[in-house]
């Protein structure tokens, strides 16, 4: 055995021919096992959902595609979709483009706090933003009685139709735009808007050749992401489009397996894959849009302001917060309203409130409080795991960047990508018999919620744990190695600390989204495994909806004050910080 001693370390280590093969046999055994279990978990279920599209009795068939495609009723659900999803992606380009115009760009004050109410419609579960506005827009409801002082007969808009999807779906999906706009808005130079202006551009010219070419990259990112939310979204569709019978791709695909009947199965693994197939293309078409794109930015955000509305900026300031506090409160306060009436059309008075509805459903309905454990179990188990694995899998890829780590990172984003309703067909494919003749008992119990939440939303913890790691200058680890702090002492005393806001940011979001998920547990739910959005989803549909304004006043209640608690948390941690 040769003795070396290392030139850096200045200490003797040990340098053999078997340490090196052990070393590499552990480090192959280890890629190994991390590629068995990418397998089973995020590609077998993708690829059995593709299979069984393509397989009949005889074999391999496009039947299934054949009779689909021949059927009116496809074609019916297939132009549902694309208006539904192109009218509601342009409200939500429309609305975040102007929004992160005005908040990065204006002279506007409390900025901070718009941030918070502009993010409000996307961390409220779409489901429960779509009851609200439909209390708010009921016959009965606060608009209806406002209009009413006006001549004529004139009546809100009817959300039980196209155009009330369109307008819930835009509504709440419009964060996603603001958000990436935002960021690189507050990255483009402004010398560049100088030097066009000093040519002679007027400021129209200088916002159409310079700062939108510029903003593009940014209003591509959100613009698909709203894209993608939008054609996933199971909740609005469910909630307006079933009763009206409007179907669209992923409320279709959730009525085929439910109503189980012949090729039921094969038909909505048909579907899926069309549904699948259009967030794959956008998906390819938004990185081709972006890769041709121009991209200038500078090293740092410019958070100061470019343009000032002068004397009219109290008005734009009163004209934006009338519109957030309009879209974000109202309608919940409307749903607070119908909550505390004794029968659902009753008017809004003092003789007709009770608050028996809350009484109902926190302690005398006990699916009720079995959902609000299970999901709670379920949203703690899905952040656990995804935060040590996810943590890991970003530490890697930041860390030890290799053509391994950015195929777990691609793989590991499939299930997110994927609209919901497809990955939960896919899941029970893959579980419910993974072998032939072998059923292990996922499929039906509460195990195969856990699987799916933890494959679905394991990308988001990623993210957020890279974005950490990014603010990490490397320097700051080797400086620790150079000092003798090595292992837990390195972890503990210096990256722990660094890292913990956005790792931690990352797992807030998991749980916050598990916890509240709906269209991967509408088709994988069984007995006693009801999650909160199916019981809110199932007392709308069976007519209680006294019952579900009420159930969904206590989630937001209860989202509102963990949304305060992060945020002081996060707030006291950062003055510790900063004191150091």
């Amino acid at each position: 055995m040769d003795q070396q001693v290392h030139p850096k370390r200045g200490k003797d280590v040990i340098s053999s021919p078997s340490f090196s093969s052990n070393a590499i046999l552990n480090r192959k055994v280890i890629i190994a096992v991390s590629l068995l279990i990418v397998l089973i978990f995020f590609i077998l279920p993708v690829l059995r959902l593709l299979a069984l599209s393509f397989t009949g009795e005889t074999g391999a068939t496009l039947s299934h595609y054949s009779h689909i495609l021949s059927e009116r009723r496809t074609w019916f659900v297939l132009k549902n979709t694309f208006f539904m999803v192109l009218g509601s992606t342009i409200l939500s380009i429309t609305l975040g483009v102007i929004l992160a115009g005005v908040v990065t760009y204006s002279d506007i004050r409390a900025k901070r706090f718009i941030h918070i109410f502009v993010l409000l419609p996307f961390i409220i579960p779409s489901y429960i933003v779509t009851l609200s506005w439909t209390q708010l827009m009921s016959s009965n409801g606060w608009i209806a009685n406002v209009l009413q002082l006006f001549p004529g007969e004139i009546e809100p808009l009817d959300l039980y139709s196209l155009e009330g999807m369109i307008f819930i779906l835009g509504l709440s999906h419009y964060p996603l735009v603001y958000l990436f706009t935002v960021g690189v808005l507050k990255k483009i130079p402004r010398e560049l808007e100088w030097a066009s202006r000093s040519s002679g551009a007027s400021r129209l010219a200088t916002l159409r050749r310079v700062t939108l070419p510029l903003a593009l990259p940014g209003i591509a990112g959100g613009g698909l992401l709203a894209f993608l939310a939008n054609l996933d979204n199971f909740g609005i569709p469910a909630f307006l489009g079933i009763p009206a019978n409007i179907p669209v791709l992923s409320t279709a695909i959730y009525q085929e397996v439910v109503n189980i009947g012949p090729q039921a199965f094969s038909r909505a693994a048909t579907l899926s894959v069309l549904l699948g197939g259009t967030a794959v293309i956008g998906t390819l078409l938004q990185w081709l849009f972006i890769r041709k794109s121009k991209q200038m930015e500078t090293p740092h955000e410019d958070r100061k302001p470019r343009f000032s509305f002068g004397r009219y900026r109290v008005w734009v300031e009163a004209a934006l917060w009338i519109f957030l506090l309009f879209i974000s409160f109202v309608p919940l306060f409307s749903m607070v309203s119908s909550s505390l009436i004794r029968t659902y059309g009753l008017n809004f008075s003092w003789e007709n409130m009770t608050l028996n509805h809350y009484k109902f459903v926190l302690f005398e309905n006990d699916k009720v409080q079995a959902s609000l454990a299970n999901s709670l179990i379920l949203a703690l188990i899905t952040a656990v795991t995804a935060l040590v694995i996810g943590t890991i899998i970003a530490y890697l890829r930041i860390n030890r960047p290799s053509s391994f780590t950015r195929f777990l990172e691609v793989v590991i984003s499939i299930p997110y990508a994927l609209p919901g309703v497809v990955l939960a067909l896919a899941m029970i494919f893959a579980w419910m018999e993974p072998l032939p003749g072998w059923n292990p008992g996922i499929y039906g119990s509460i195990w195969i919620l856990i699987i799916a939440y933890v494959t679905r939303f394991m990308i988001l913890q990623v993210r957020g744990s890279v974005t950490a790691f990014m603010q990490v200058d490397r320097s700051m680890e080797e400086a620790s190695h150079i000092f003798g702090a090595k292992g837990y002492t390195k972890w503990r005393k210096i990256m722990t600390p660094l890292i913990l806001p956005g790792v931690l940011g990352g797992a807030f979001l998991v749980f916050l989204t598990a916890l509240t998920e709906l269209t991967v547990s509408s088709l994988l739910w069984s007995s006693g495994s009801e999650t909160i959005g199916l019981v809110i989803f199932n007392f709308e549909q069976a007519g209680y909806t006294t019952h579900s304004t009420a159930f969904s006043s206590v989630v937001v209640f209860l989202l509102l004050i963990g949304i305060g608690l992060m945020i002081g948390l996060q707030n006291l941690w950062n003055k510790k910080v900063k004191n150091v």
